[in-house]
Order: structure tokens, then sequence, then C-alpha cells
């Protein structure tokens, strides 16, 4: 049997650069990978999605010459410009290989095959024994989530991936789910001619962040043409022609060329094998503590572990792990000011907790929020959106914050310093904010506390 130092098990960006780095600093690594090193993020999610999404605002911001500054040509959307640019400068057309010999240059070895963790010290890959003398590493991260619709195994649908890797794009889609990737992957196909309903069986989009949010983003969606139905759930999908058609309720059907599926990610700590080590076998993440171990020479980190389905939180939980295999000082993790983006146009930056979440955590809790177009940099730059904070008002510091503009993502970096700081409200509000800019809006917001 072969003896590693550590396995890693999943070389996504966090296992990645756990494996990287072990394997600098002189450790003994194996890397272990069914697909490509790198995972979602670089071939699929949020280098790639993101090329898509800006060009699709590229599209948009030219449709608004006509408003602001004057005349200009028709705009003709080109996916295949986008395709061309995903294959050459993202993905390499889906080939890892120099992510794999940057690994191996560093020492490491990289087998392609399915790892499992067959208990401590001990993983097999398709089969193959080895010995780990510090540990494992899972980083296995998640798949899309297939819900159980009748007749859906029986056509064929897209899931993010699909989109990504498309060359060509249908004339109409359905899709199922508003959430994050729903709602980016929806917006960005309007853009570029494609008829998209959307199908949400929660009551709003983007159920997981702030209502305000959703009913927003729903109405620039719907301005754009996207046809949005809330509060119904697919009940059975059957084909249609050449294309596919969408129970949705009595006497209620949707149809379209395309059906996207977009309901969410799922982990699966079984198939990696954690059983071995004491996690049950109905477990959806694999339960860590604040040092991102399982078990005794066992961690876990990404989009397994249930903390956030985002690379920003891999790599964060990655640094983690390196201190604690190599037995080095550093701070614990901590998930309470946790960040997110969704990269619709306009971006709803997050941070923390929901005003929901507050209120259910905490006995005395105040809100502010102020709406984009009415700061002078909203009606300069034009678009809708607001900025949201919420204040845990014992303690006077901000819990959680909500930036929804044309440079959402970017104003989230005051509200995330504030609610990780636990910065004082008081201390927040005697700031000097710059004039004018989005981010002045946190200044309007913190005044309107209450």
């Amino acid at each position: 049997m072969e003896t590693y130092d550590v396995a890693v098990i999943g070389m996504g960006p966090g296992g990645e650069h756990v494996a990287e780095t072990l394997a600098e600093r002189g450790l003994r690594v194996l890397g272990i990978d069914r697909l490509l090193v790198g995972g979602e993020c670089p071939y699929w999610g949020c280098i790639p999605s993101k090329m898509m999404v800006r060009a699709a605002d590229l599209l948009a911001e030219a449709r608004r010459v006509p408003d602001f500054a004057g005349t200009t040509g028709e705009v003709r959307p080109d996916w295949s410009i986008v395709a061309r640019r995903i294959r050459a400068e993202a993905t390499d057309n889906w080939d890892d290989r120099v992510a794999v010999e940057r690994f191996t240059g560093k020492g490491g070895t990289f087998l392609r095959g399915t790892g499992r963790l067959t208990g401590p010290g001990r993983v097999e890959v398709d089969g193959v024994p080895y010995a780990l003398t510090r540990g494992v590493v899972v980083a296995t991260g998640t798949t899309a989530s297939i819900p159980p619709i009748e007749g859906l195994d029986t056509v064929p649908y897209w899931t993010n991936r699909d989109v990504v890797e498309a060359e060509e794009l249908p004339a109409s889609l359905i899709v199922l789910g508003g959430g994050a990737i729903g709602s980016e992957l929806s917006q960005v196909l309007a853009r570029f001619g494609v008829r998209v309903t959307i199908v949400e069986a929660a009551d709003r989009l983007l159920a997981l962040e702030e209502p305000e949010a959703g009913e927003a983003l729903r109405e620039v969606l719907e301005s754009e043409g996207i046809t949005v139905h809330l509060g119904v759930r697919a009940s059975r999908v059957e084909r249609d022609g050449d294309g596919v058609a969408v129970v949705i309720g009595p006497g209620r059907v949707v149809r379209a060329e395309r059906l996207l599926v977009a309901t969410g990610r799922r982990a699966d700590p079984a198939a990696a094998g954690l059983g071995s080590v004491g996690v049950a076998a109905d477990a959806r993440v694999a339960p860590i503590d604040d040092r991102c171990r399982v078990a005794e020479g066992v961690w876990a980190l990404g989009d397994v572990t249930g903390k956030g389905a985002f690379t920003h939180v891999s790599m964060y939980q990655a640094g983690i792990v390196i201190r604690d295999v190599l037995s080095e000082d550093g701070p614990p993790a901590s998930y309470h000011a946790l960040p997110r983006v969704t990269f619709t146009d306009p971006e709803v930056g997050a941070v923390g907790m929901t005003e929901r979440q507050a209120r259910d955590a905490y006995p005395h809790v105040r809100v502010g929020s102020v709406a984009v177009p009415g700061t002078t940099r909203g009606w300069i730059h034009g678009g809708g959106g607001f900025i949201k904070v919420v204040e845990d008002a014992d303690r006077g510091v901000l819990v959680g914050g909500t930036a929804m503009g044309p440079a959402g993502g970017e104003v989230l970096g005051a509200l995330a310093v504030a609610v990780h700081g636990r910065v004082p409200v008081d201390t927040l509000r005697s700031m000097i904010y710059a004039y004018p800019t989005f981010h002045r809006g946190i200044e309007a917001a913190l005044q309107s506390l209450r």
C-alpha cells in the first residue's frame, strides 16, 4: 500500500489550495478528483458564468444609451462570442492540464478517479487503497440537485453546466428555480434574446435573502420580458413536440424549447466515505468544528460542509485546514459575517443575517434602509435597488446588511467590514462618506435605523 502524508479528495478551489500549499511545505500529498482540477468555479461557476453576466450587462447598458446620452446603432446579441471566450479564455475547452501540472510541479501526486475515505488514515481511489500518516481532507463540493418531478427523467434538461457549455441558445427556456443561479442565468439568456419563464416554488425570488431584494428583482426581470411564476411547483414534465411542457397547476402549463433545472445544490458526505469516521449515513453536510475537523485526522471544507456554497468560503476554510494540518496557530472559523453576491443587474450583495434571522436571534432589532434611486449617485446613474442594515440594538452593532444596486457587490465591502468587525453603529455614523457615491447610501440607511 502506497503511503502519503495527506490525501485531498476533491480538487476544487479549496482542495486545490490545500494540496498545493502542503506540497510546497514538503508534505507528500495525494490529490484526487474524478473531474477537473479547479472544480466548479473556473470551469462552470464563478469565472465563465460571470463572463456571461458581463456580456449580458454590456448589451443592457448599450440599450440604455438613448435614455442618457444620445443615439446608437442596433444592438445585436451574438452568443458565439461569449461561447468562444469561455472556451479560449476561461476553461481551455475544459482541459485542466495546466492546473494538474501546477500541482505536480509543486511535488504533489494527482490521481484522476473517485476517492473515498475508508477509515482513519485510509482512502481508496477506484478501489485501490492508500495510507495517510497525517490525515485526509474532504472537499468534494456539491452537484446540481434534481427534484423528484414526475416525468423529469424522460426529457432532456439542462443544469448550469449545460448553459455554460452551450454554443447555441434555444429560442425559449423554462427555468425551474428562482434562486441565485436561476435568476442570474435567466437574465443573461433573456438579454441574448431567449424567451425565459421562471417557475419558483417560494413566494419570491432569492428566497434566502431579504424579501425586498426578491421583489425588486422580480420587477426588473419582468420589465426585461421574463415571465415569473411564484409560489407554484412543477408537478409534471413531459415532451411537447421538439420541446418540453411543465405542468404548474390545474390547467396551467408552460412550454418552451428547453428546460433548465436550477433548484439548488446537493452535497453527498456518504459518497465521500465519511460514514467510516462516524458521520451519519443520512447527513446532508459534513459536520465540522471551528478548525474544520470532522474527526481526528479528517478535515472537510467547502460546499460539503454546508457553511456557504461560495468559493470564498472554501478558500477561507482552506487556510484554517492548512494551519491545523501543520499544527500552526491561527484564529478559528467564524461565519457570522458570511458575504454573498447574486450577480444580477442590479447586483444583490448581502452579509450576515437577514432581518428575519436577526429577529429570531435577538430580542431587540433595529432596521434601516434607503432606496438607491433616492441617493445622489443613484439618480445620477439610474437603476433601482436599496441599502438595508440590520442592528442588534442591545449591542449597538450591525449583524446584517444588503446592498442592491448597480454596484451592490462592491458596496457590500463596507458592510462586510462593519459586520465582521462588530463596529459600533455610533462609530459608523461618525464616519465621513465620499460624495457622490453609492456607498454613501450606507450613511442614510444608518440614519434611518428604527
